[in-house]
């Protein structure tokens, strides 16, 4: 059973503490953001870029992804950032790996890694290439993979950035609060008895912050800080699939999209994040938070990884 549980920073969200203003030089550094094509993606490569960062801008369509890159250089023509695209199609399992490997052919270098694509509450049904149900596979499977290939450019930087400065942002949602007790059920994976998309997103949702905090627990000691977060409440592409009534409903607990990408640069930049708070929350518009309890339970930590595991191997 969907559970309703919004904290009271879903609702009144806490002050951004790390802004465009706040936010020094980022020359040298290099990101990537997944999802960049729209969205909280955009609002944040706007920010990392007009602060001459090195973007990779991971996303489904070259021709709009194109279009956002051409928006954001004219919104700041003195910036002497870069912004490349990578393609990313997060829903084809075969094709991750082709995409990492293009992007660990171009750079030796990752501060951060913005684990920010998802989708929300598509039609009833709706799979991936390879048969999962789509929130699954595009909001777990597919980040987690990419992740996996990513993880040795992220080790080898943390030897040469400032301590606890290399991070992977694992974007979650108000909605993992709401998701079911347990969050998983390992025994409906398949969900050959049927849930509404609700639930099914809340699950997805959960499963962020459980790989986020899994994560965290096997990178120890090699100078990641891996962070799940909930950004905010937003009108974005991501509700496009949302019926209009429920949409109506969700613009009454809105904020202005760019302060969810606040939330994420909090995550990643802020100079307060150290070791204590790896596998931690974050929750809108940045502070620390603890996460709900049973999502820091190791035995279901360690039982979620590992069945994420066996979906992906074939394609590692």
């Amino acid at each position: 059973m969907l559970s309703i549980n919004v904290r009271r920073s879903s609702i009144v969200p806490h002050k951004p503490t790390l802004a465009e203003k706040d936010l020094p030089d980022q020359a040298g550094k290099v990101f990537l953001i997944t999802g960049a094509s729209g969205g909280l993606g955009k609002e944040l490569a706007s920010i990392l870029y007009q602060k001459n960062g090195k973007i990779y801008m991971a996303a489904r369509s070259r021709s709009k992804t194109s279009e956002v890159m051409k928006d954001i250089k004219a919104a700041h023509p003195n910036a002497n950032g870069q912004m490349i695209f990578l393609p990313l199609v997060l829903d084809d399992l075969t094709t991750i790996k082709a995409s990492a490997d293009q992007f660990l052919a171009q750079e030796t270098r990752l501060d951060v890694l913005y684990n920010n694509a998802g989708v929300m509450v598509p039609p009833q049904g709706s799979k991936t290439v390879q048969g999962h149900e789509l929130q699954i596979g595009v909001n777990n499977l597919g980040p987690f993979l990419f992740t996996h290939f990513i993880r040795p450019v992220l080790v080898s930087t943390a030897h040469i950035a400032p301590k606890n400065s290399v991070r992977v942002i694992w974007v979650s949602s108000s909605a993992a609060d709401s998701a079911p007790t347990p969050p998983i059920d390992f025994t409906n994976m398949d969900y050959h008895n049927e849930e509404g998309i609700w639930p099914k997103y809340c699950r997805s949702k959960a499963g962020n912050v459980l790989h986020a905090v899994e994560y965290a627990r096997r990178t120890a000691g090699q100078g990641i800080i891996s962070i799940a977060l909930n950004p905010g409440n937003f009108v974005t592409n991501l509700q496009q699939s949302m019926p209009k009534l429920q949409l109506a409903l969700f613009r009454l607990f809105t904020h202005a999209p760019k302060n969810g990408a606040y939330t994420q640069l909090f995550a990643s930049h802020s100079p307060t994040i150290s070791e204590k708070d790896n596998g931690g929350w974050v929750s809108p518009f940045g502070k620390v938070e603890p996460a709900r309890k049973d999502f820091l339970d190791p035995v279901l930590g360690k039982q979620y990884w590992e069945w994420t595991e066996e979906q992906v191997n074939q394609y590692k």
